[in-house]
């Protein structure tokens, strides 16, 4: 076991994105940074970060990974879960099986990596779960039902659970982007059974999908967020990360029904 002083934090998809930044933001924050990827391989080592091969979608791989960061540093302090993925296209064109898959990542995976680290939380009365959810967690995401589906399910899960976990001593919290530069949209899998009746709304929504990106906000912005949630002494149950995220926020909270629904259609180029 290494020996150190210094707070230790898992983070899960560390090999680009925001899980790369918010690695490099902890490290700077005074963290010993464990950051994972499907394979280490195919990573360039970071200064400061150790890097463990983790599939989320495995119940060994995670009981392996997390039992590897414990006996090499005694504890988790923080645990970032951060690896996800997209799902482009009308939900009607996606299959089960598709969206099965985003499940089976990003809540199925939460899931998995909570009940691995959360004994040991438990057991020192102490620690913090941040779990990256989005905007679409909290909004209408057409042409992206299951994604948006999955966060929406991260958000209830994740305010339940820390009603259940804060008298001891752990907290669990929600940090949600907006548009952010990680080419999201890019690496997002497409519809396995695509249908004429979406397509010219499909082909609107990806245009609109890789300029919102293209334009979003770094993902820096989104590991300061992190870090805060990571670190503030009174936690917020929530973060929203960035301007846009926030905006959305206010949009969601006081906006009459009619005017809402409205927004979001001109939002994502729907026609009324």
């Amino acid at each position: 076991m290494m020996t150190t002083t210094r707070p230790v934090a898992l983070v899960t998809g560390a090999s680009s994105g925001i899980g790369k930044e918010a690695a490099l933001a902890l490290i700077a924050a005074g963290f010993d940074v464990v950051g994972t990827s499907r394979d280490v391989s195919r990573v360039t080592p970071l200064d400061g970060m150790t890097f463990i091969d983790l599939d989320v979608a495995s119940d060994a791989s995670v009981t392996a990974a997390v039992q590897q960061v414990v006996d090499r540093f005694g504890r988790i302090d923080v645990l970032v879960n951060n690896a996800g993925i997209g799902l482009m296209g009308a939900a009607e064109e996606n299959s089960l099986a598709q969206a099965q898959a985003v499940f089976d990542i990003n809540v199925f995976g939460v899931m998995r990596m909570v009940k691995e680290v959360l004994p040991h939380m438990r057991a020192r009365g102490r620690g913090r779960i941040i779990n990256l959810s989005s905007v679409v967690g909290f909004l209408p995401s057409p042409y992206m039902a299951a994604y948006g589906a999955s966060k929406h399910a991260i958000e209830g899960y994740s305010e339940s659970l820390d009603h259940e976990v804060r008298g001891h001593g752990v907290r669990v919290l929600l940090v949600e982007p907006a548009y952010t530069r990680t080419g999201f949209e890019a690496s997002s899998p497409r519809p396995d059974t695509a249908l004429q009746a979406y397509s010219d709304q499909r082909r609107t929504f990806d245009r609109m999908m890789e300029a919102a990106i293209k334009n979003g906000d770094d993902p820096a912005i989104v590991a300061k967020v992190i870090v805060a949630a990571a670190t503030d002494p009174k936690p917020k149950p929530r973060y929203t990360a960035g301007p846009m995220a926030g905006r959305a926020r206010m949009l969601r909270r006081l906006a009459p029904a009619a005017v809402f629904d409205k927004q979001i259609r001109k939002l994502n180029l729907l026609a009324d």
